[in-house]
C-alpha cells in the first residue's frame, strides 16, 4: 500500500485539496489535523453483573396484549 501526503484547507466543513491533486472514487482516505484538540469521547461500557449467577433475577417476562382500537 502506497501513501501520499497533500495538503488542504477545510472550508465550511469540506476538506479542500489543491487543483492538481486527484484522487479515485471511493478511495480510502485518513486525516490529520494538527494543532486541534479534540474533546474525549465518551465511552459507554456494557452493564456486567458481579455475580453472573444472579441473571435469572433480571428474567423478563414477554405479555402479549390484544391491540386496542381506542388508542
Amino acid at each position: 500500500m502506497g501513501i501520499s501526503t497533500f495538503e488542504g484547507v477545510v472550508e465550511n466543513g469540506v476538506i479542500r485539496l489543491p487543483a492538481d491533486v486527484t484522487l479515485p472514487e471511493k478511495a480510502r482516505v485518513y486525516g490529520v489535523v494538527p494543532g486541534v484538540e479534540s474533546a474525549p469521547r465518551a465511552r459507554i461500557r456494557t452493564p456486567r453483573l458481579a455475580r453472573p449467577e444472579q441473571a435469572a433475577d433480571f428474567a423478563k417476562e414477554v405479555i402479549q396484549v390484544a391491540p386496542d382500537a381506542r388508542v
